[in-house]
């Protein structure tokens, strides 16, 4: 395989590592549902639901900093990402800068830590680390989720139900002056703060399942048993079908079933832009043909979390 051209260190760091379209919108999405519902909750705190973004983006990015890092480490056999591959023989990339980075990235989230732990108790320590031992466990670590087939499941947990609920608790323990702050998180949250992600967590999954499909000859290679490798693309079509029925059905159940009113069904109007997508999911088989489309699923998931998060804002009832 040919290399590519050279890549400055801007373009290998932002283009290929940070990869803010990518990051940024997923990092957003869950904490924009949080702060909705805070809102119609009453208990809406700017400073904290900030704080929670900032530590989740930068947690989230030194996961994707772990998983390129294993790539190189462990399988520089598989040429799955030949530009970092070249930076990495001409020296724009090294290890020890990429290691350097996750360190970087987590002191960052750490730098949250004592502004969250004074707003909102000592709960932030917990679920930092666990959105920590999350983000890293994707690639890394003794059982890597990604290796094992479970990344789904990982997923759809820290961006479905973990995140968005981290998001809402810091508001609500703030409003609460910080006090109690085991109690609040283990018995005082509404159980509608673990349910409004869920659709969130299956656009984590979604795009995965994009992922997953476009890089499947390279996890056969790694030995990773992700969806595409064991059970086929048509398989992992049809659970991206699935899931898209299960986001655009759970508006209508945040209505009549949770209580809202039908401002939560907002999240509709981005049904065509999802069909859209999975069109060209389905006709689409070529790696660098499915390249794009992982940044359009995450700004796709962005789109429909404000507009949740509007349409929760805004509701009566709930």
């Amino acid at each position: 395989m040919s290399r590519p051209a050279p890549l400055s260190r801007y373009q290998i760091w932002v283009h290929w590592l940070v990869y803010p379209g990518h990051s940024l919108p997923t990092a957003a999405a869950p904490v924009l549902v949080a702060m909705g519902l805070a809102v119609h909750d009453h208990v809406f705190a700017p400073g904290p639901a900030l704080a929670a973004f900032l530590a989740s983006w930068f947690i989230h990015i030194a996961g994707l900093f772990t998983d390129n890092h294993e790539l190189l480490v462990k399988y520089p056999h598989v040429d799955e990402h030949p530009e970092l591959t070249a930076a990495l023989e001409d020296g724009t990339l090294s290890l020890a800068r990429l290691r350097w980075a996750i360190a970087t990235c987590l002191g960052l989230a750490a730098l949250t830590g004592p502004y969250l732990l004074h707003v909102a108790g000592t709960p932030v320590v917990a679920i930092g680390l666990v959105g920590i031992a999350g983000s890293l466990g994707y690639a890394a670590g003794p059982f890597p989720s990604a290796k094992h087939g479970l990344a789904d499941v990982h997923f759809f947990a820290m961006f479905g139900v973990i995140a968005p609920a981290a998001a809402y608790y810091v508001q609500l323990a703030s409003i609460h002056g910080g006090e109690n702050g085991w109690n609040l998180l283990l018995h005082g949250l509404p159980a509608h703060a673990f349910l409004v992600g869920l659709p969130l967590g299956a656009f984590a999954v979604k795009i995965l399942i994009i992922d997953d499909v476009r890089d499947r000859a390279f996890d056969a290679a790694k030995g990773w048993r992700t969806t595409p490798v064991r059970l086929g693309i048509g398989f992992s079509r049809a659970e991206y079908v699935l899931l898209s029925a299960f986001i655009y059905l759970m508006p209508f159940w945040f209505w009549l079933g949770l209580g809202f009113s039908a401002w939560v069904l907002l999240p509709l109007a981005t049904l065509p832009f999802d069909g859209a997508l999975a069109r060209m999911m389905f006709a689409r088989e070529r790696h660098d043909d499915l390249v794009p489309l992982t940044p359009m699923a995450a700004m796709l998931c962005l789109a429909y979390a404000a507009l949740l998060a509007a349409g929760l804002a805004v509701s009566q009832g709930g």
